[in-house]
């Protein structure tokens, strides 16, 4: 019996750029968003997927689900390579990858009722299913998301962020998903609703039997609710392993930096300790560093960072790092 779920196998995305002021005739560049990453996914795991704005992680979850075209590697869904069905065969599929977006209130159609836009997913791969039961389905859906079922009637603008989150959760789920792509979900709610959001994907994780890839620049958000952390930069992967472990013992430079810019809640512990702070900007995409992307930025880079990209490095079997010099 395979237990992957989701493999994702050097999955690289390029979008073609026209440079500013260019003649008509000048090559388009490349811009690279996301090179070489490799991951799997089990039923009823957690990936949590950190970096900070600009490394890939949005653009990664849209070349999973089919909204972002790959330029090379695979995304097998048990087994069936996504990248290369055409549309028709590729919807079958889709059923069973869902995804929640980051900005709630954007994320729905303003014209619509809840119950409609919960239904419309369920209306749109099963036209044939019965109003009655349509009608059903949402209101259960929405008792379970912690929404009453009376307010079906209802339009977007008249609920919180919290709870067009919710209807988004909602709308994910009426399909009966088997992942569920979460592309920053809190990042636009007070941090006592993120709390609420967070809960209630857990409680339906374990409820439903869910897979979840829950995309954060926060890593105090993550490790909540993760059972492995994948940490990208530049659109590549710095290290991998489970959370507790990331979080405890980060090994890459850049996670040690991440993890190190999490409030600690002690206000002594917080005031004593040093933070490891990050010199100079992100690079461009579109001329990224040659070797290891993190180079320019890496308190331990060496000359021949630059020659090289970094094979991965296994203190333990399920950690991965990609730095040579990590243990330095």
């Amino acid at each position: 019996m395979n237990d992957t779920l989701l493999s994702v196998e050097n999955l690289s995305v390029t979008f073609p750029i026209k440079p500013q002021g260019a003649w008509p005739w000048t090559p388009m560049l490349g811009l690279k968003a996301v090179k070489d990453v490799s991951f799997s996914i089990a039923p009823g795991e957690t990936l949590g997927i950190v970096g900070e704005s600009g490394s890939g992680k949005s653009t990664l979850a849209r070349a999973i689900i089919g909204t972002v075209p790959t330029s090379a590697g695979a995304v097998r869904w048990q087994g069936t390579d996504l990248t290369t069905l055409d549309v028709t065969e590729r919807r079958k599929h889709r059923r069973d990858v869902q995804m929640i977006f980051q900005d709630p209130l954007a994320a729905l159609n303003p014209r619509m009722t809840v119950g409609e836009i919960i239904a419309e997913p369920l209306i749109t791969h099963y036209p044939n299913t019965p109003k009655n039961e349509v009608k059903e389905k949402v209101r259960d859906l929405m008792s379970r998301v912690g929404l009453l079922p009376n307010l079906i009637n209802r339009y977007p603008h008249e609920f919180s962020g919290g709870q067009c989150q919710r209807i988004g959760i909602a709308r994910a789920l009426i399909l009966k998903p088997k992942l569920l792509l979460c592309d920053e979900p809190v990042s636009a709610l007070d941090v006592s609703v993120q709390a609420q959001v967070i809960n209630l994907l857990k409680e339906l994780q374990a409820e439903l039997g869910l897979s979840l890839i829950f995309i954060a620049h926060d890593l105090s958000v993550v490790k909540h609710i993760s059972s492995r952390i994948a940490v990208l930069y530049l659109g590549r992967l710095m290290e991998t392993a489970p959370a507790k472990e990331l979080i405890e013992h980060p090994m890459h430079p850049y996670t040690q930096a991440l993890v190190s810019s999490v409030p600690i809640p002690d206000p002594d512990a917080e005031s004593n300790r040093q933070a490891q702070s990050l010199s100079g900007e992100l690079p461009s995409p579109i001329h990224p560093p040659s070797g290891c992307v993190f180079r320019t930025r890496c308190p331990k880079a060496r000359a021949t960072c630059a020659e090289n990209v970094p094979d991965a490095q296994f203190p333990h079997p399920d950690h991965a790092v990609f730095c040579p010099h990590f243990q330095e």
